[in-house]
């Protein structure tokens, strides 16, 4: 029944109800944002006019979550560190001495003198012991000294593992014991670095777990990473320790148990100190910046009651005696005890300057990092790069939505109308929905939302195409209605669920703007195939309830394709199937001749976008580049139609330099003042850098995720067809993914890793037109049982060529007008979902069903049809 029961409307309409006001927000973004700022500050206990200005800037009663302005959008520093976990393992086995070695020397009678071998490795413990006969005993002693692990991978065993070679015996960690010291390191490297970042008070950082050892790091709003890596880079290990004396010799012997330390403040002198400090800074409580009593910049300090009992007790017994304050290996301040200190408080002097006390102070209450931080890959985007990406999505979107809008109405008229409210609920649907799990919007995610657009429209399409081939039996229109969406659900559901496989495969394999898009995406189809089925029908079921019309108004004044065609797309078979082999041969020649235009992601190094109110002068560039002897760097003037009269953009691209794996800042600094003496008017709007280590893996999971995404496709067409058809769809996808790494090979356009999002995006799309037509020819098959093969593959894609062709049109021209008018940021991603859409296009109508043809098809379809269609056709009856 075409009829919808009241409680089915009022859910499909609190539905759309709650999306829109859970979208609202973003309209008011600046308001919104003020907003929630100000309640943040209240909440901690902060109060003044102006806060409250700003809290009252949106009313508390509604909702106030906004989609999460990514890096590329807001500008800001992204960084990927790789903690460096086996700096841990000296310390630890460091740790295991002192008690080892009381333990052994108890039983002095037993094992003889016990000295520790320092020439071992920093991860090992080897010591010898004076009598060959204690060697037993001293294994029993220190393997009594092992403990359980306490975790549940490690549950069972010990944390050591202890072996003997004559009178030598060696400790090492166990397998056990590494993967647990492994994972505190890294939850405790996660820990301080959020609680440094969140010092700062920036807003919504993103800090996260990436694989086994590595942190992501992503500060909106950031001038650069190198003040983020300056913030967290900084290990801030603080130690108090007893001096022994001063020297000039950087050569000096400082004794043993000793060590010579540099001061800071003092060039040529060091610090003969005592290796055990009496107290460290994991002990502190509490620092904050203040002044001494010259009114120069310090940090006071606190002690927990353990570290205050040390402190006090010391400077107790050694008044009069110096006392070295030791900052990450380096003394800067070596007072002499006056008097006994028994609160546990103190102050750290030094040359500081105000802002460098501040730094130090925060770096003090957050804590050391336990281990090194390497950063193998960097990017930082200015805010006016990011604003720029704004405003040219925001027109991109507007346009591409008009037109698409326009183009609807005049091709279905007033159901096309019903359709393009539809559409608006379905981008206020996917506005809300990121709202509400706080979803990170990324320049790639506007592509995916004007994606969006340009595909929503593709459920109405198939099922207004299926009612016009019913309106043609004379069924009347009430059943035309019925039956268009009766017959056009299963398509909608197969190609939507394979196009939603490869979002899901990009989200799983893809991280930061990638995985973005691949969120954008997934919440696009969702929203779409919602309002196309539930939506857009019940406006049509309120408008015929009223209207009860004879004849449906839903032929526009554009019909890309006329009514009752009968091409032949098998007279020609070989000479289509011919130009696709002869075009993926000359791919493959161009790919294997001159390779693709790898970007930083995949190929390492570091790529600087400029900005100047000159002309852009390419030798010169390179001339003042070239002294700094970086080996290859390419440099690119940019042409954009968007940019101003005095903006002139180039990208500078430099190779990874030979063995370094982290960022090298000094590099970038280089050249930013090489440029600068040249050009001072020359900005820096973005710097990205990425090691060799992470491009590599890059390259692999790109490699992965392709493979992944073709081959659940392959199998979920195999279940769901047969394997006739499953084999065709792949080698259609194969073809589409050939030809458009091609196509980047031949004009050697930049191939990164936003590109990979686009090939999925590819393989989406060009499995949703193939699976259209394959649902269309299995329906002929039970439909036309004697006739040939050949012939019921022409009636499938005649009879879906007017909803082939639509869908491409509206994507194209969503596309379009992102390419135009998108910006030169994502003009390269663009450019290869365009080149997807045509291609795949073609070969959903020419390649799979060729391969088709090949390879036959079962044709006993006498079997009961897939009740998919049936049992859903009335879902909202």
């Amino acid at each position: 029944m075409l009829q919808i029961s009241a409680f089915k409307q009022v859910m499909i309409w609190l539905t759309c109800v709650v999306g829109l006001v859970l979208a609202m927000p973003n309209a008011f973004y600046g308001d919104v944002e003020r907003h929630n700022d100000a309640a943040a500050f209240i909440e901690n206990g902060q109060s003044s006019a102006e806060l409250e200005a700003d809290y009252a800037a949106w009313p508390s009663f509604l909702p106030s979550g906004l989609v999460n302005l990514g890096l590329d959008l807001r500008g800001g520093a992204h960084l990927l560190a790789e903690v460096q976990v086996e700096q841990v393992y000296a310390s630890v086995m460091d740790g295991m001495w002192p008690e080892i070695r009381d333990t052994l020397v108890a039983e002095r009678d037993v094992v003889g003198f016990v000295q520790r071998d320092l020439d071992a490795p920093e991860d090992i413990l080897r010591f010898s012991i004076g009598e060959e006969t204690g060697v037993a005993r001293a294994l029993e002693l220190v393997r009594g000294l092992a403990q359980p692990i306490v975790s549940l991978t490690g549950a069972g065993a010990s944390n050591i593992d202890v072996s003997a070679n004559g009178k030598i015996l060696t400790v090492t960690m166990s397998d056990a014991e590494r993967q647990a010291v492994d994972e505190r390191t890294i939850l405790q490297s996660l820990e301080i670095v959020r609680r440094r970042i969140d010092e700062v008070g920036t807003r919504e950082p993103t800090i996260q777990r990436q694989g086994a050892t590595r942190i992501l790091i992503q500060v909106p709003g950031i001038g650069s990473a190198e003040e983020v890596k300056e913030l967290i880079g900084t290990t801030a290990q603080l130690t108090f320790q007893p001096v022994v004396g001063r020297v000039t010799d950087a050569n000096a012997s400082p004794g043993s148990g000793n060590e010579l330390v540099p001061s800071l403040d003092e060039p040529g002198v060091f610090y003969i100190l005592e290796r055990t400090p009496v107290v460290t800074g994991e002990e502190l409580t509490n620092a904050q910046p203040s002044f001494d009593q010259n009114n120069n910049p310090a940090v006071n300090f606190n002690f927990n009651p353990t570290g205050a009992r040390k402190f006090g007790d010391y400077t107790l017994e050694n008044i009069g005696a110096p006392f070295a304050i030791v900052l990450d290996d380096e003394v800067i301040s070596a007072p002499t005890i006056q008097s006994h200190i028994p609160g546990g408080s103190g102050i750290i002097t030094g040359n500081f300057s105000v802002e460098e006390s501040t730094n130090l102070a925060v770096l003090l209450r957050a804590g050391a990092l336990p281990a090194e931080l390497t950063f193998l890959e960097e990017r930082t985007i200015g805010p006016e790069l990011g604003q720029d990406s704004i405003d040219a999505g925001q027109i991109a979107c507007i346009v591409a939505g008009i037109a698409i809008l326009i183009y609807m109405a005049l091709s279905y008229g007033l159901f096309g109308i019903f359709a393009n409210v539809a559409l608006i609920i379905n981008i206020c649907l996917i506005f809300g929905l990121l709202s509400l799990i706080g979803a990170t919007l990324t320049l790639p995610g506007i592509a995916g939302i004007v994606l969006t657009i340009g595909m929503a429209v593709d459920a109405n399409v198939v099922v207004f195409e299926r009612i016009r081939e019913e309106m043609r039996t004379s069924k009347g229109p009430a059943r035309a209605i019925e039956l268009g969406y009766e017959k056009a659900l299963s398509s909608i559901l197969d190609a939507n669920v394979t196009t939603f496989i490869t979002a899901a495969i990009l989200f799983l394999a893809g991280s930061g703007p990638v995985r973005g898009f691949a969120i954008t995406l997934a919440l696009g189809i969702i929203t779409s195939v919602f309002t196309a089925l539930f939506v857009t029908r019940a406006i049509i079921a309120i408008w015929f309830s009223r209207k009860r019309p004879k004849e449906l108004p839903i032929k526009g004044f554009i019909r890309l394709v006329k009514e009752h065609t009968s091409f032949d797309f098998f007279s020609r078979a070989r000479l289509w199937l011919g130009m696709s082999a002869f075009m993926v041969v000359i791919a493959f020649g161009s790919f294997l001749y001159q390779g693709l235009n790898f970007g930083i992601d995949f190929q390492g190094g570091t790529s600087i976008r400029t900005q100047s109110e000159q002309q852009i002068d390419v030798g010169a560039y390179r001339d003042a580049i070239a002294p700094l002897e970086l080996g290859d760097v390419s440099i690119t003037e940019v042409f954009d139609p968007n940019f101003a009269e005095d903006q002139h953009v180039a990208m500078i691209r430099i190779q990874a330099q030979d063995g370094q794996e982290s960022v090298a800042v000094e590099t970038i600094n280089a050249v930013q003042s090489a440029l600068q003496a040249i050009d001072p008017t020359v900005t820096f709007p973005s710097v990205e850098s990425v090691g060799p280590k992470v491009s590599g893996e890059l390259i692999t999971t790109a490699a992965i995720a392709v493979a992944l995404a073709v081959g659940a496709i392959l199998i979920y067409i195999w279940l769901r067809f047969e394997w006739q058809f499953a084999l065709g769809a792949v080698l259609a996808l194969v073809h589409d993914v050939v030809l458009t790494i091609g196509i980047f090979s031949e004009l050697q356009i930049k191939f990164d890793l936003a590109i990979i999002a686009a090939l999925l995006t590819i393989v989406g799309y060009s499995i949703n037109d193939t699976v259209i037509v394959f649902d269309r020819v299995r329906e002929n098959l039970r439909k036309y049982k004697k006739r040939p093969l050949k012939e019921v593959l022409n009636i499938s894609i005649n009879e879906t060529l007017s909803r082939t062709l639509m869908t491409s049109v509206t994507t194209m021209l969503a596309l379009l007008a992102l390419f135009v008018l998108g910006g030169d940021v994502i003009r390269g991603f663009v450019f290869a979902m365009m080149w997807g859409v045509f291609i795949g296009t073609y070969s959903s109508i020419f390649v799979a069903t060729a391969a088709l043809l090949v390879l036959g098809v079962k044709r006993d379809w006498s079997k009961k049809a897939p009740t998919v269609g049936n049992q859903y056709a009335n879902i909202d009856a």
